[in-house]
């Protein structure tokens, strides 16, 4: 029986979109610089090319913005997602060779300038967000291995209870510096924090220096209980490192959307007053 392999939607049919995007692309600058040759000027956005050239990419603007409403239709064959996703990709690509074509390299403080800027952004974004879901659900798995969110969660819980007993026949300055790691420590937090991965501030690590500051312990069993404890916020440590690494890899898998949506939609936005400013004033 013959295997099948997994085929991203990248290398969708062979490649498909890619030629389509890439022929799309050098029959448009072969056009635009046949014209060229023939005028004074480069074509400008009011020339008959540059009104051809801008209709295309409006269109494919308002099609590539539609790829939110596909998602939530599951249907096969020639209109299936992964394809729909190969052509978002490099037809959004080509976006920058037709766009910029029909600008005539002409640029300005203008609404015109500022929907080309924020096509760019959206490219720009978008393209960051294929390395995200080319890459990084390897190192998703690299890090946690064969463990699971979930374990993560039940083992920092297992710590933890661990910690608590053990802190018992601790004086007060040892109970304390338990329950600082018991009580402070942030697994994730905020979504800037989960993406640098800034946990300097880590309460479990304060608590980790503050245990090798307190004084002699007063009887053998606090001193094996120190000893233990000095131990299990090691142990924790390394399950938070995990996490947090996990944490982050995921918020960089999804941060470009915060980028790449908001822009879509000041795109259109732009694009709308664009057109309708070109028709009404020019």
């Amino acid at each position: 029986m013959r295997q099948r392999t997994h085929e991203g939607f990248l290398r969708h049919k062979g490649f498909r979109w890619a030629q389509i995007a890439t022929l799309l692309c050098l029959v448009v600058v072969a056009v635009y610089f046949f014209v060229a040759a023939r005028l004074a000027e480069p074509p400008s956005g009011g020339s008959w090319l540059g009104y051809t050239l801008g209709t295309i990419s409006a269109g494919l603007i308002v099609w590539l913005a539609c790829l939110g409403i596909r998602k939530r239709v599951i249907t096969a064959g020639h209109y299936s997602l992964k394809a729909w996703v190969s052509a978002h990709v490099y037809l959004g690509l080509s976006l920058t060779v037709l766009a910029t074509l029909h600008t005539g390299f002409q640029f300005g403080w203008n609404v015109h300038t500022l929907a080309y800027v924020l096509m760019m952004l959206v490219i720009a974004s978008g393209a960051l967000g294929i390395w995200a879901y080319a890459t990084l659900p390897q190192r998703l798995h690299g890090n946690r291995g064969e463990t699971t969110r979930k374990q993560m969660l039940e083992a920092i819980e297992s710590l933890d209870k661990q910690l608590h007993d053990l802190a018992q026949p601790l004086d007060r300055a040892g109970a304390q510096v338990v329950r600082l790691s018991l009580e402070q420590t942030e697994i994730g937090g905020g979504f800037w924090r989960r993406l640098t991965g800034a946990h300097g501030d880590c309460a479990n690590l304060r608590a980790m220096r503050k245990l090798k500051q307190l004084p002699a312990p007063a009887t053998p069993r606090q001193a094996e209980a120190l000893a233990r404890i000095e131990t299990v916020l090691q142990q924790k440590a390394d399950v938070l490192g995990l996490a947090r690494r996990q944490m982050q890899i995921t918020a960089l898998l999804e941060g470009w959307l915060f980028v790449h949506i908001p822009a879509t939609f000041a795109l259109l936005a732009a694009l709308t007053a664009h057109v309708v400013s070109v028709f009404t004033y020019w």
